[in-house]
């Protein structure tokens, strides 16, 4: 896409969000169904996907990870707003591959440590572009990423997450 056709894409969203503020917030919604078995089988809208325990807590490995799940989303979000940024400044980017790792102590999933952390303690996004663009757009185009990249900031500000039983 070029940067034109992009602006011209955006260009009546943001004034309509601009005029009412209302109009842009909106809730997005995922749901999962419990299979038999220890697993869950989500619809995401292309495909179904089914979630299971990781090997690491007596998973086969058969089902995909939502801890998986969720690196992938952080990379799928990244890459998508890089991509826009990127075409927003002008930028082009020749190739390029994002990667995110994060670190898991399992005794706490598992319950054999009451002190170990459940979930991810540290994740690391990396991004490796080979672009023209000098140091400086380089620069800008990462700190623009990371701004606007909705699971990159979910997972720093999070949000207030209740459960309930329906």
């Amino acid at each position: 896409m070029l940067q034109d056709e992009l602006k011209a894409l955006q260009a009546p969203l943001k004034e309509r969000y601009r005029e009412d503020a209302a109009t842009a917030l909106v809730t997005l919604s995922a749901t999962g169904d419990l299979t038999e078995g220890l697993t869950c089988s989500v619809q995401t809208g292309r495909a179904l996907v089914e979630a299971g325990l990781h090997p690491a807590t007596g998973g086969s490995g058969m089902a995909v990870c939502s801890g998986d799940m969720l690196l992938q989303a952080l990379v799928a979000c990244a890459g998508v707003t890089m991509q826009a940024v990127a075409t927003s400044m002008g930028i082009t980017i020749a190739s390029g591959s994002i990667t995110a790792d994060g670190d898991l102590d399992f005794r706490g999933t598992l319950g054999v440590d009451k002190e170990a952390p459940v979930g991810f303690s540290d994740i690391r996004l990396s991004f490796d572009v080979q672009s023209d663009a000098d140091a400086d757009a380089l620069a800008t185009l990462l700190r623009l990423t990371e701004r606007y990249c909705v699971v990159l900031q979910t997972l720093r500000t999070a949000p207030t997450v209740t459960a309930a039983l329906v």
